[in-house]
């Protein structure tokens, strides 16, 4: 599975983005989609998350403003985001965790995109 992220860019305080990541690859695989984020200096975080059966969740610093959804015709992942507030500022990732069957039995495993940065300053 290949993912490729984009729409980061520079916005400010108040204003929307959206995100979008572009599944390639065994993506009937997938079984769960994932946003992440990485601001400088501090660790990577989970931002939201959303699973093949449509079930989705959150931390608890996004919700209400955030909101996670799929295109499964395009195998795309979105991340609209509202009300964006200086500290959401940080390189966002895509992350896809799937499952591949074998002959000798399953196989998970997890893909990354590149990243795209998201800034929110006045």
């Amino acid at each position: 599975v290949q993912l490729q992220a984009s729409g980061g860019g520079l916005v400010q305080p108040g204003g929307s983005l959206r995100l979008s990541c572009v599944a390639s690859g065994s993506v009937n695989s997938i079984r769960a989609w994932n946003w992440h984020r990485q601001a400088p200096g501090k660790q990577r975080e989970l931002v939201a998350g959303v699973t093949n059966g449509g079930g989705t969740n959150y931390a608890d610093f996004v919700k209400g403003r955030f909101t996670i959804s799929r295109d499964h015709a395009k195998n795309i992942l979105y991340l609209q985001m509202n009300n964006l507030k200086p500290e959401d500022t940080a390189v966002y990732l895509c992350e896809a965790d799937y499952v591949v069957i074998r002959p000798d039995g399953p196989v998970a495993g997890r893909s990354w995109g590149q990243g795209t940065l998201v800034t929110v300053s006045s």
